[in-house]
């Protein structure tokens, strides 16, 4: 077999692992980390490894992890003010942010293959761009090879170069919905530290839709949060759904039951046409 065969292979074996439920499931960083006041740089150690035990149970499954950066991440963006732009005057916090979400990073991909998962770690500061704060280049190719391999890619929130502002900070969310476009994922979960969209009086907002999410009041979690918190969360989900994905958001507890396709008693966030 000569080297120009073997992308072809990998090409049709791709073909047959897109049959199956691709699936992206975003680990939020209040799941994995500490993030109250002064706990800045601890991992969840106990979680990360329960969540590594329910994903060793689904070993054939197209899986794409996504992960915040919960207390290793936004101190430092904060720092530096990176959200607002990078000269040569805050450079410095390029190199702080991504090295501490680099960290987590490390600590989640070996949680997983502890479990004999196939997880390797994917940086979006080597391979991605932003214009104004949004994402606007990523490379695709080589994470649709892992997949077809039965690798689990495992991106995360992260600083960024930004064609306006230097350099800004991508958070998993928008990560979210570009890989979910861009990889031809059929399932979007995000497994969080609430059991879904709260609505005011506590409860559970089942289903949202971009007509119906002016009348959803979203809290603030007090938390450190550069990326939009809550907020922006939904409007990424909100962007998912008008481009016909679904995702669904629950508390980290349910994350077997999302992967068996079973009720997990949190949200769902539809197309205005399903």
């Amino acid at each position: 077999m000569d080297g120009r065969s073997s992308p072809v292979l990998i090409q049709k074996d791709f073909g047959k692992k897109r049959m199956h439920n691709r699936t992206i499931l975003k680990l939020g960083g209040s799941v994995i980390t500490e993030k109250s006041a002064g706990s800045a740089g601890v991992i969840r150690s106990d979680t990360l490894d329960a969540i590594a035990k329910s994903l060793a149970m689904y070993p054939e499954m197209p899986l794409v992890i996504v992960h915040g950066a919960g207390s290793f991440g936004h101190p430092q963006a904060k720092a530096y003010h990176v959200q607002e732009g990078v000269s040569r005057e805050n450079r410095k916090g390029i190199f702080e942010t991504h090295q501490a979400v680099g960290e987590l990073n490390t600590a989640v991909v070996a949680s997983l293959r502890s479990k004999g998962i196939e997880a390797v770690p994917i940086h979006p500061l080597h391979g991605c761009e932003a214009d104004d704060g949004i994402l606007v280049s990523q490379i695709f190719g080589h994470m649709d090879r892992m997949i077809s391999l039965g690798l689990v890619p495992v991106i995360h929130g992260d600083v960024v170069m930004d064609r306006r502002r230097g350099a800004c900070i991508v958070s998993g969310d928008q990560l979210i919905r570009v890989l979910a476009e861009g990889l031809g994922m059929d399932r979007v979960g995000l497994a969080t530290d609430v059991p879904g969209l709260l609505a005011e009086d506590g409860s559970v907002v089942r289903e949202l839709r971009r007509s119906t999410a002016h009348q959803v009041t979203i809290g603030n979690s007090g938390h450190i949060d550069v990326t939009g918190g809550m907020e922006g969360k939904i409007a990424e989900l909100l962007a998912l759904a008008d481009h016909g994905i679904r995702s669904e958001m629950f508390h980290v507890s349910q994350i077997e039951a999302f992967l068996a396709g079973k009720d997990h008693g949190g949200t769902r966030i539809l197309p205005e046409d399903s």
